[in-house]
């Protein structure tokens, strides 16, 4: 089937596949824009609900659930654990980005390494081990490394730090057996993103490269811009473009890349075939937010201007600061001057879950880094105590 080659406008009906923090900033972004909504996610209090037109509650390969997004001008997705097929389906019948293909190659870390391998990019040293009796002697030149699982991981999860072959043993028997990546550990100097936004190979843009800091294998902070050497910060996106660009890409496309060693070489550690959590600083700091490229994009219109208004750094909530039955102290970010609250109204908190984030702009990213430190700690103590408050007069 040919579809038009003209621009999809508002009021059309757009759809997507998951619901969650991601699909709502998305659904906030096309309704601003004038569209409609249509999201299919299993959860009936999936986040993005909340500001749909419609909400198919329903699995992601529910045959009658796809029927029913057919009557989408165009669907996108929020998360690279959605089913490819599901997604090739849909193209038969509607405009599809990214492509099913493209998501694919996103969820599966060995054909993703292929790709990098293909654009002409570096990837730290690997190798694949899909039985035990593809671990022996030879792999000591890849440890100490990480073993992770080719599938289904993410966050810090589906992956065990090892040392020693006895080590690699027992990691890959405690992932189950199942085909898994062994990555050699590198020197690590810092950890960037590209946020690229691809209509085709002309009309492209990226937003500035992000410095990001993890904790327990979950993004805590992203700087912008990041501390490092401009050569360093041009060269990620042209690689990050050139990876775009081999993938024939269409939508948002975020690129991961570590900088190694003292003379900081760049290295692609993984794609993401959507907006990221380490681009949500764009919502406040620059003149689009990668929710409104993800839509223009899926609409055939052209990436909207990228440039950084102000130096930033964005701050994740999880759920491990909520005090039982209550909420954390939300005034200590509310009442400074230069720090926005986002939160994403998820009715389960639990340990590990974003539950939202914040962003601190500031004169140049350091200075953002270090107040939005600050107000990390400050509302992790007022929400605890809060809730010791609480238990006194309880008690």
């Amino acid at each position: 089937m040919s579809f038009s080659s003209s621009c999809i406008l508002p009021p059309a009906m757009l759809g997507i596949l998951g619901g969650g923090q991601l699909g709502a900033m998305f659904t906030v972004a096309a309704k601003t824009m004038g569209y409609q909504v249509m999201v299919l996610d299993p959860d009936m209090n999936a986040p993005a609900a909340q500001y749909a037109d419609v909400h198919i509650c329903a699995a992601f390969d529910d045959a009658a659930a796809l029927q029913n997004m057919t009557r989408c001008a165009a669907v996108t997705t929020e998360f690279e654990n959605v089913s490819a097929d599901s997604m090739r389906w849909l193209a038969k019948f509607t405009q599809v980005s990214p492509s099913g293909d493209c998501v694919a190659i996103a969820q599966d870390r060995q054909e993703e390494k292929e790709w990098i391998t293909r654009a002409g990019l570096a990837t730290v040293p690997f190798a694949i081990i899909c039985n035990d009796s593809d671990i022996d002697n030879h792999l000591e030149v890849l440890l100490p490394g990480i073993l992770k699982t080719a599938t289904l991981g993410y966050d810090g999860k589906g992956q065990i730090a090892v040392g020693t072959i006895g080590e690699l043993r027992a990691a890959f028997l405690q992932l189950q057996n199942v085909r898994c990546v062994l990555e050699k550990k590198v020197d690590l100097r810092a950890e960037i993103s590209v946020v690229v936004a691809r209509l085709n190979e002309q009309q492209v843009a990226c937003f500035p490269p992000a410095e990001n800091q993890h904790e327990n294998g979950i993004l805590a902070y992203s700087l912008v811009p990041a501390r490092l050497p401009q050569s360093v910060l041009q060269q990620a996106e042209y690689m990050a473009l050139k990876l775009a660009h081999t993938m024939n890409y269409k939508g948002v496309l975020a690129v991961e890349m570590f900088v190694v060693g003292s003379e900081m070489q760049l290295i692609v550690n993984e794609v993401a075939p959507r907006p990221h959590n380490s681009g949500h600083y764009t919502l406040d700091a620059c003149s689009s937010d990668q929710f409104q490229q993800q839509v223009r994009l899926m609409c055939g219109l052209p990436p909207a201007a990228t440039d950084l208004l102000q130096p930033c750094c964005m701050a994740n909530i999880l759920g491990d600061i909520w005090p039982a039955d209550s909420e954390p102290d939300w005034c200590t970010v509310l009442n400074h001057s230069t720090a926005s609250l986002h939160l994403y109204g998820k009715k389960l908190v639990r340990p590990g879950r974003k539950m939202g984030h914040f962003t601190v702009l500031a004169e140049d990213s350091e200075q953002a880094w270090q107040t939005a430190q600050s107000l990390h700690l400050r509302l992790q103590n007022d929400t605890q105590n809060l809730y010791s408050t609480v238990l006194n007069e309880l008690c």
